[in-house]
């Protein structure tokens, strides 16, 4: 069986009551996890462990909370008082855990689903999608990697276009695929709000309502936004439903005569506000 799962923010014991309950097997199953695999859940070093140890039996998307860690442990950022990265910045193997994490993907596209972490800008079609991950998988995998994440972070350029060359190129891309909620219909992106739909700013909608959007005929599922909630469309699965405040941790079996919403109650670990 096929899964794709939301984010699980280092929310440990939720995962294993998943697998449990779907009776998961490595030797039979795989398993789709759609970014923000640590922090602000209280065992993220275990989620890691846990992962890591499915070996070929899971797929795991960078998203930014994931990013943030890299950044952390080379300096560039400094934690946020929410952060509970601390068991993996002090592991006496940190730098295997962290050598792990910047080899996954910022996108796949497997089963018939193109899946990110965050979002999909309207003028990329699904191979530009997986060919500019690709470009920014090979700086953080490669040797320049304590280069690029000072450049990382930031909001501009907020519009792509194919000229970008570069850092701005790449963090254009950053943002896109780890980051976004809303965008205008010419694809200028907006990271202020974090509400759900009924939150858009003016002149701004969630990405997945652009029309003309290039990926609109192809399904794609993504986590990130929790005040979104469960989104299940024919073409589109919204999966982040809020584990670490207390939510569910969702995933989607994928079989041959459909698809199946599997969920776990999850243990409050940081409030509303609180971050």
């Amino acid at each position: 069986m096929i899964y794709l799962l939301g984010d699980l923010q280092g929310c440990g014991n939720p995962l294993e009551r998943l697998l449990d309950e779907v009776a998961f097997s490595p030797s039979r199953d795989h398993l789709y996890v759609l970014g923000d695999l640590v922090n602000r859940g209280p065992d993220s070093l275990g989620v890691l462990q846990r992962l890591r140890a499915l070996e070929g039996a899971a797929t795991c998307l960078l998203g930014n909370h994931d990013l943030h860690l890299l950044a952390v442990a080379h300096g560039v950022r400094q934690p946020h008082r929410s952060d509970t990265l601390g068991p993996i910045l002090n592991a006496p193997d940190r730098d295997d855990w962290l050598n792990w994490l910047r080899q996954q993907k910022l996108a796949v596209c497997a089963h018939g689903w193109l899946m990110v972490h965050a979002g999909v800008l309207p003028q990329w079609d699904t191979a530009q999608t997986l060919a500019l991950a690709a470009e920014v998988e090979a700086m953080l995998q490669g040797p320049d990697l304590a280069t690029f994440l000072p450049q990382m972070y930031g909001n501009t350029p907020a519009q792509w276009h194919d000229g970008l060359q570069g850092v701005a190129r790449w963090r254009c891309v950053v943002n896109a695929l780890t980051r976004l909620r809303f965008c205008s219909a010419d694809g200028t992106m907006e990271f202020a709000t974090k509400e759900g739909v009924g939150g858009a700013p003016e002149g701004y909608m969630p990405w997945f309502e652009v029309p003309g959007r290039r990926t609109a005929q192809q399904p794609v599922a993504f986590g990130h936004w929790s005040t979104l909630g469960l989104i299940n469309r024919d073409n589109l699965l919204a999966l982040d439903t809020g584990c670490v405040w207390g939510g569910q941790l969702t995933a989607v079996r994928l079989t041959p005569e459909g698809r199946e919403v599997v969920q776990v109650p999850c243990e409050q670990a940081l409030q509303p506000g609180k971050h």
